[in-house]
């Protein structure tokens, strides 16, 4: 192995173990405060928002430590997505290509007439007093893509190829929220259903980071992982046990939209990703 071979492999070994030190530090900034309360309760949401903020500030440093000097003249910011070009196609575009996916269960919300809900001002206004609804939708959504997409994902692709780093940054994503087995345990569930659980919701996380980083890569712009992760936590995991509850006609409906919003999804994901809808030349993953 050549000298230069052994300073890439140097530093791609530098690259990974500092993705995994800033999500141990991510992770680790949860817990840095000593409570009795669950993670519901406002005290803590509080104390976990300060800490997620000073890892948003603490991140990029790190990121920019052990970020190469790089020979096109893209700076640091661009690179972890913060540019001007195309920027209201990222907002747009993924948004409406995680909607697509959901099909099934907005079909569901239509015919249980749960969409009404979303016209009354009065619950915009009680989402934004709720921290639990602050925290599931704005500052875990904010601090994951800034941490493990906008931060990590530049040291990665340093040394891996786009889509070998859209697979390996995500399995970080799903370790990282292996914690909550400890805190369904402390909240009185059995270690088994915990272990169970936290297997469940790593699987999902992982997948979900997968298609985030993709977008990340493709867009190369910091708000389309956003913006397609505030969806999906808005939305949660498909509730597919309450399909048998609708009505034989609205329940054919709902199984024809979940299966065609997962075949558009996979049909649009790469025209509507296309780098040049965001006059992406950096990254161009295929």
């Amino acid at each position: 192995m050549s000298f230069l071979e052994l300073m890439d492999l140097s530093n791609c070994i530098f690259s990974v173990t500092a993705c995994v030190f800033l999500t141990i530090c991510y992770v680790a900034s949860l817990y840095v405060w000593r409570s009795k309360e669950n993670r519901d309760h406002p005290s803590t949401i509080k104390k976990r928002f300060f800490s997620v903020f000073v890892m948003m500030m603490f991140a990029p440093l790190f990121t920019n430590y052990f970020l190469k000097e790089s020979t096109d003249n893209i700076d640091m910011y661009e690179k972890m997505g913060l540019r001007e070009n195309g920027i209201l196609q990222a907002f747009v575009l993924p948004f409406l290509l995680t909607v697509i996916l959901f099909l099934g269960p907005l079909s569901m919300q239509v015919f249980s007439g749960a969409w009404r809900i979303y016209i009354e001002p009065m619950y915009w206004v009680s989402c934004w007093q709720d921290l639990v609804w602050v925290r599931n939708h704005i500052m875990a959504p904010l601090s994951e893509e800034w941490v493990f997409r906008a931060c990590m994902m530049p040291l990665l692709l340093q040394c891996l190829k786009p889509m070998s780093a859209v697979f390996i940054g995500p399995i970080l994503f799903g370790i990282a929220h292996f914690h909550h087995v400890l805190e369904q345990i402390k909240a009185g569930c059995e270690v088994k259903t915990a272990i169970i659980v936290s297997c469940f919701q790593f699987t999902y996380t992982t997948m979900f980071g997968a298609y985030s980083s993709y977008l990340f890569l493709r867009t190369r712009h910091f708000v389309a992982p956003l913006m397609a992760h505030i969806f999906c936590n808005h939305m949660g995991f498909p509730n597919f046990a309450d399909v048998p509850l609708f009505p034989p006609m609205e329940r054919f409906i709902i199984i024809c939209n979940y299966l065609l919003g997962l075949g558009l999804w996979c049909v649009l994901l790469n025209p509507m990703t296309n780098p040049e809808l965001y006059d992406n030349r950096m990254y161009i993953a295929t």
